[in-house]
């Protein structure tokens, strides 16, 4: 009789009734060798296919999936890869600024999301963030991320830089969107963002609403480079211009769109201008006027307007700090650019025409 640790040693098996010769057998599962040999293509192959990789064709799939049927392979993600493999793969090139700002953070995943979204294409979405503002480091990473994309959109300031990269990209038959800022106007055909004209006009509503009392408006814009913000800034003045000629609107202060400068900035216009009524930070380094209000004057004392809903900005309208924040739907925008970039990757051309623009979102304290 075998001994414990005897038994221990013996091999285990599954056991498997053969009513002839009542045999135990070993049951093996198939192999990626056993796969590659049924399918009569190489271990290369079988590899490309099961992580799908590029270079694979369709009949190479078909002779996977069926001879993994057919050897008792596990075919669940075999007839997934199978149904990608019938959608088209369209990659998406995306050149965003200021990573460290939520707001734009907040745009990479929703383009992420867009792109994840639509089931009649295989979408790789590839996000990148400019450096600095620099019109160079704009104009490198647009044509870098072109070289492994179908179709590229980007944020980009207005400078020739920019627009030689864009007409460049063009050239050799790469659709480029302009996202928020029309980047390369003349150049660019497809635009997606705000009317910024109105979202100028808006912000001068809001801040001839709440200010009845003749004084000073200022306007921070990012830079002059910044076409977007000009056309911000042209809407507020032509606001104030017709409907609120009390308020006076002084000369826009660059900010750089960062957080110091436009503290400094609001602190320095604060102490110069008892009369100061009402601000409007066109671009980004909205932050930097919140903390300078709050250091400075009681809440709803200067009536402040900014662009973009993030976690500081809610929190200074809840706290009054804030009068209007006027935000992107950037969801919406980014379903309908995915879509129109799909169509463009395609060779419609239509597709990268107009202007397309979003209703702005508006959030008032009372409607948190």
């Amino acid at each position: 009789m075998l001994g414990l640790v005897d038994h221990l040693k013996r091999p285990q098996y599954r056991s498997r009734h053969d009513a002839k010769h009542s045999n135990t057998v070993k049951l093996r599962r198939p192999t990626l060798k056993d796969l590659a040999k049924a399918a009569g293509v190489g271990l290369a192959t079988v590899d490309r296919v099961l992580n799908e990789r590029p270079g694979v064709s369709a009949a190479a799939i078909d002779s996977v999936l069926a001879a993994a049927e057919r050897i008792g392979y596990p075919t669940a993600k075999l007839e997934a890869i199978k149904l990608d493999a019938t959608r088209p793969l369209v990659r998406f090139g995306f050149v965003l600024h200021k990573p460290s700002q939520e707001f734009y953070r907040n745009f990479a995943k929703a383009l992420e999301t867009a792109v994840s979204g639509r089931t009649d294409i295989r979408g790789r979405c590839d996000v990148r963030f400019a450096a600095s503002q620099s019109p160079s480091d704009f104009a490198s990473e647009l044509t870098a991320v072109a070289e492994t994309t179908d179709v590229v959109a980007t944020s980009a300031i207005n400078h020739p830089t920019v627009s030689d990269a864009i007409r460049a990209l063009q050239e050799r038959g790469k659709p480029v969107f302009s996202l928020l800022n029309d980047a390369a106007s003349g150049v660019q055909q497809s635009y997606f963002g705000l009317d910024n004209v109105k979202v100028g006009r808006i912000a001068g509503w809001m801040i001839g609403t709440q200010s009845r009392a003749p004084g000073k408006v200022a306007v921070f814009i990012g830079g002059n480079r910044w076409h977007g913000h000009i056309l911000r800034e042209t809407g507020l003045r032509s606001y104030l211009r017709d409907h609120a000629p009390h308020l006076d609107l002084s000369d826009a202060t660059v900010n750089l769109e960062t957080r110091q400068v436009t503290y400094e900035a609001t602190l320095d216009l604060l102490d110069r201008h008892p009369d100061l009524r009402g601000i409007y930070v066109a671009g980004g380094g909205m932050e930097g006027a919140i903390a300078a209000l709050r250091e400075a004057r009681p809440p709803g004392k200067v009536a402040l307007i900014v662009n973009e809903l993030t976690a500081e900005s809610r929190q200074a309208l809840t706290d009054r700090i804030v009068s209007l924040v006027i935000a992107t739907p950037l969801d919406q925008l980014c379903r309908a650019l995915i879509a129109s970039m799909i169509e463009a990757a395609r060779g419609d051309r239509t597709a990268i025409s107009g202007q397309h623009y979003l209703v702005p979102q508006l959030y008032s304290p009372e409607s948190l």
